[in-house]
């Protein structure tokens, strides 16, 4: 109270109509703890939401559905490239080989090429990207998905690593 009436105080040497401060909303203590209903165990975003996704030695991610492949770049990657500023991905229908060059990603301190992880036809591009090219470093195992793909050669799959593999690989890198 006494820093409100001495706000106004002041107030009135600057303003004709002193502005109204508003009351502090009276927020109950129960509404501000969290909830703990048992023991909780912590996992890492990139562990819950990668268990089902194949890398390749190029730092590209697949994750298969229903036979369609989402393909982006890992966080290691985008970790490694730094803000993305464009994203230069092909047209849908185009024809991919397995290690095939597919589009470009370009940041402030780099470019690197993408290679697709599997043999397809590309059956969605991520447009998203062209307004907001920052999503591949915000959220690249999520909304910073690059395509789309069919999956022509479901048994090369199995030349790709899994999440334990990889961080093996990118560990062999450092």
């Amino acid at each position: 109270m006494a820093m409100r009436a001495a706000l106004r105080r002041v107030s009135v040497n600057f303003f004709h109509n002193p502005p109204q401060i508003p009351q502090v909303a009276q927020i109950p203590a129960s509404r501000l703890l969290w909830r703990v209903d048992g023991p909780r165990t912590y996992r890492s975003t990139a562990s819950r939401l990668s268990a089902a996704l194949k890398f390749t030695d190029k730092h590209e991610w697949v994750r298969v559905e229903g036979g369609i492949g989402t393909v982006g770049i890992s966080n290691f990657a985008q970790e490694a490239l730094g803000d993305v500023v464009y994203c230069g991905l092909p047209e849908v229908g185009q024809q991919l080989e397995q290690t095939e060059e597919f589009g470009a990603l370009e940041s402030v301190k780099a470019a690197s090429e993408l290679y697709s992880p599997l043999t397809g036809e590309v059956t969605e591009i991520n447009t998203e990207l062209a307004e907001n090219p920052g999503l591949v470093n915000k959220a690249c195992y999520e909304e910073g998905w690059l395509i789309k793909m069919t999956i022509g050669k479901p048994g090369e799959l199995d030349s790709l690593m899994d999440e334990a593999a990889y961080e093996k690989f990118v560990k062999s890198l450092e």
